[in-house]
C-alpha cells in the first residue's frame, strides 16, 4: 500500500547520551565514507575552463534554482537524498540546505561497523544547515529516550517542519490498554512546530490538560493519535484548535468513552478505539467513516453528515454494535429500523458470517444510491442455504445501482456461488465483479467453473465482467496511518 506506516517490527536501538549543549559527533554512514574519495576529488580547484565546460553541460534539472532542486531531494529518502551530492558539483551542497526529510526506519541498521541509528539521526540533524520537512521515530523513544528526543526537536535544522511522526509498535501479545496506563507525557517540545505542521502522528504518550489546552494548529491537515491518553476535554481543544483538518485518525484512545465530532473541515474519520460511542454531531463536509476495528461493540450515531459517500467495515459478529442514521439503526448487519434512506452512501464494505442475500438487500433499501460493495465472509464456507426470499416481492420495485461487487474470501461453494449469482442477474448496471480467491483456486479450472455457476450467459448487465484475484489480505482493519484516510476507495487492493 501506498503511504503505508512504519513496519512494526524494528529493532530495539541504544540511544547516544545527550549531555547539556555538548556538540553532536558527525558520524558517517559507510555508505557515506565509502563516497568521500569521490566526493573529495571532485571537489579541488577545477581550471576555469573546466569550470565553463561543466556549466555548459549541465541538464534542464541541474539549471533549476536551489530552493527547487532542494524541494525536489527533500521529496526522497534519507539514503537517496544524501546520494545526490555525488552526481555533480552543482549538486554537492544542496543536500545539506534542502528541508530534511529524516526517517528513522530509512537509516541502515546498527553492526558492527556502523554506529546506532540514534547516533545517525544526531549526527544528520547536527551537520544539517537547512529547516526540516519531515521527521519520523518509533513513538517509544517518547518513553525511553525522552531527552535525545527533546534535544532533536530543539534544533534548528528542524525549522518550520510540516511533517512529525512518532509511530506506534506495539509489542505481539502486547495489550495497548496495559501500555497506555504506564504512559508519560512527552517533552514539550514536540509542539513547537504547532504553527507550520500540516500532518501529524502522536502516539505512545500521556497528552496532560495543560500540555494541549491552549494549542493551536492553523495549517494542520492531518492528525492521528494511535495508543495514547487524554481527556475528552483535550481531545476537543485540539481537534476545534484545528481549522483546516481534513484527515483524523483515532486508534486505541484511553480515557474516553465517547467521541464527539463537529469539524466544518473533516472529510475522513477512522476510529479504532476501546470508547462506547462515536457521535457525528456537525460534520457538513465528512466524505468518509471508517470503523477500523472488527472486535469492538461500539455504538455510532450520525446526526449531521450529509456528503458521506464511503462507509465500514461494518461487522455482522457483535450484534451490540449499532450504526443509526437518524430514525434508521443498523443493528450488527440487521436493519432494526428503517425509517430514514441515506442516498449519499456509495461505498460500503462489510464483514459477514456468511454471504446472506436478505441482509445485503436490506442494506441497499438503507443505502439505495450504493455503487460499490465489499463482502467478507468470516465463517468457514459452507453449503446451507439460508435465502428464504424474504425480499422476494421487492425485486420488482428495487433499483439495483451497485456497478462493482468485491467478494472476499470467496471459495466457489454452492451458497457463495447462489449469492454472486443474484446479483448478476439482477444489477442491471453492474460492470464488476471481483472475487478474491485462494492461490489453489487461482486457475483455469476453477474460472470456468465459476462461469458456469454464476450463470455469467443470463448476466442482467451485458457489460458486466468477473474477474479473479488471489494474494491480497487488505483489510481496512489493518490501516495504520493517516495517509491511508484520504484515498477516495480504502477499501480497494493497491497491491
Amino acid at each position: 500500500m501506498e503511504s503505508a506506516g512504519p513496519s512494526a517490527k524494528r529493532e530495539q536501538l541504544a540511544a547516544p547520551a545527550i549531555h547539556g549543549n555538548a556538540p553532536l559527533p558527525v558520524v558517517p554512514t559507510a555508505e557515506a565514507i565509502d563516497l568521500e574519495p569521490a566526493v573529495a576529488e571532485r571537489s579541488e580547484e577545477p581550471s576555469p575552463g573546466a569550470e565553463q565546460d561543466e556549466e555548459e553541460s549541465l541538464d534542464h534539472i541541474s539549471r533549476l534554482p536551489d530552493h527547487v532542486l532542494g524541494e525536489v531531494i527533500s521529496l526522497l529518502t534519507i539514503m537517496e537524498g544524501s546520494r545526490t551530492q555525488i552526481l555533480a558539483s552543482r549538486w554537492r551542497h544542496l543536500w545539506r540546505a534542502a528541508p530534511l526529510n529524516l526517517d528513522f526506519c530509512g537509516l541502515p541498521a546498527s553492526n558492527n561497523m556502523l554506529p546506532s541509528r540514534c547516533a545517525l539521526v544526531s549526527a544528520i540533524i547536527a551537520a544539517h544547515q537547512g529547516s526540516g520537512r519531515r521527521l519520523c521515530l518509533p513513538a517509544r523513544h517518547l518513553q525511553c529516550r525522552a531527552d535525545a528526543v527533546d534535544a532533536w526537536l530543539r534544533s534548528h535544522a528542524l525549522d518550520n517542519l510540516q511533517e512529525l511522526e512518532f509511530y506506534f509498535c506495539c509489542a505481539k501479545h502486547c495489550d495497548p490498554e496495559l501500555v497506555i496506563e504506564a504512559l508519560l507525557p512527552p517533552p514539550a517540545s514536540i509542539f513547537r512546530f504547532s504553527s507550520t505542521l500540516r500532518a501529524a502522528t502522536i502516539s505512545n504518550c500521556y497528552l496532560v490538560d495543560d500540555m494541549v489546552e491552549t494549542l493551536r494548529f492553523p495549517h494542520l491537515r492531518k492528525l492521528a493519535l494511535m495508543c495514547v491518553k487524554i481527556s475528552e476535554v483535550s481531545l476537543h481543544n485540539i481537534i476545534s484548535g484545528c481549522p483546516g483538518l481534513e484527515c483524523l485518525l483515532l486508534s486505541t484512545i484511553s480515557s474516553i468513552r465517547c467521541h464527539r465530532i463537529n469539524s466544518t473541515t473533516l472529510r475522513s474519520i477512522g476510529i479504532r478505539s476501546s470508547s462506547e460511542q462515536l457521535i457525528i454531531e456537525d460534520a457538513p463536509m465528512l466524505e468518509r467513516l471508517l470503523y477500523l476495528e472488527m472486535n469492538m461493540q461500539m455504538q455510532i450515531l450520525v446526526i449531521s453528515a450529509p456528503k458521506l459517500e464511503t462507509l465500514g467495515c461494518i461487522p455482522e459478529k457483535y450484534t451490540d454494535s449499532k450504526i443509526v442514521f437518524g430514525s434508521t439503526v443498523i443493528q450488527g448487519l440487521r436493519i432494526d429500523s428503517l425509517a430514514t434512506v441515506v442516498r449519499t452512501v456509495k461505498i460500503l464494505s462489510i464483514h459477514m458470517l456468511f454471504f446472506d442475500q436478505d441482509m445485503v438487500i436490506d442494506l441497499m433499501r438503507c443505502f439505495p444510491c450504493l455503487e460499490k460493495l465489499y463482502a467478507k465472509e468470516k465463517s468457514w464456507p459452507w453449503d446451507g442455504n439460508p435465502w428464504h426470499r424474504k425480499n422476494w416481492d421487492l425485486l420488482t420495485s428495487l433499483d439495483f445501482r451497485l456497478k462493482t461487487i468485491v467478494l472476499r474470501c470467496y471459495h466457489g461453494t454452492r451458497l457463495q456461488a447462489h449469492f454472486a449469482t443474484f446479483f448478476v442477474q439482477n444489477a442491471r448496471m453492474l460492470e464488476s465483479m471481483i472475487l478474491e480467491v485462494e492461490s489453489c483456486d487461482y486457475n483455469g479450472d476453477f474460472f470456468e467453473k465459476q462461469h458456469e455457476m454464476l450463470q455469467m450467459e443470463n448476466r442482467a448487465s451485458r457489460g458486466a465482467r468477473l474477474s479473479f484475484t488471489t494474494g491480497c489480505h487488505h483489510d481496512v482493519s489493518g490501516i495504520m496511518h493517516v495517509d491511508d484516510l484520504d484515498l477516495a476507495d480504502p477499501f480497494a487492493c493497491r497491491c
